[in-house]
């Protein structure tokens, strides 16, 4: 994903639905895509959370460590641990679900969060998986 083309969807895998119907169990797909217009939000607006999606974005999917009720609906934050030192990826993942089966399930955003903000999440709130 060197060049990034604002209207592409990028397919990044598809996810398992055992895992991650605890954010929607209506769903429609397991495929997951990010578009290019959030790609370009993320190397925008969290520079620094950019690379480290980019390189480790299937790895949390596929074995997330925490998935976190998110305010909006058929939405979690999915949580994975990068490297081995106190940085976590953050995902906003929204689930399509069978209501709007043109659409597939996607990633949002994503940015790093340190280890006391993970603290803070798990303490705070609803802790889905």
């Amino acid at each position: 994903m060197k060049q990034i083309a604002d209207a592409y969807i990028y397919k990044i895998g598809c996810l398992d639905m055992s895992v991650y119907k605890c954010i929607n169990t209506e769903y429609s797909t397991n495929e997951v895509v990010i578009t290019g217009k959030q790609l370009i939000h993320i190397k925008d607006r969290h520079p620094e959370a950019y690379d480290n999606t980019i390189n480790y974005i299937e790895k949390i999917l596929k074995a997330p460590d925490y998935i976190i009720k998110d305010k909006r609906p058929n939405t979690g934050l999915v949580i994975g641990q990068f490297t081995s030192c106190d940085k976590h990826i953050l995902l906003v993942l929204r689930i399509c679900t069978s209501n709007n089966k043109k659409y597939k399930n996607s990633v949002i955003t994503s940015w790093e969060i340190s280890k006391s903000r993970l603290r803070n999440y798990l303490k705070n709130k609803q802790i889905l998986y």
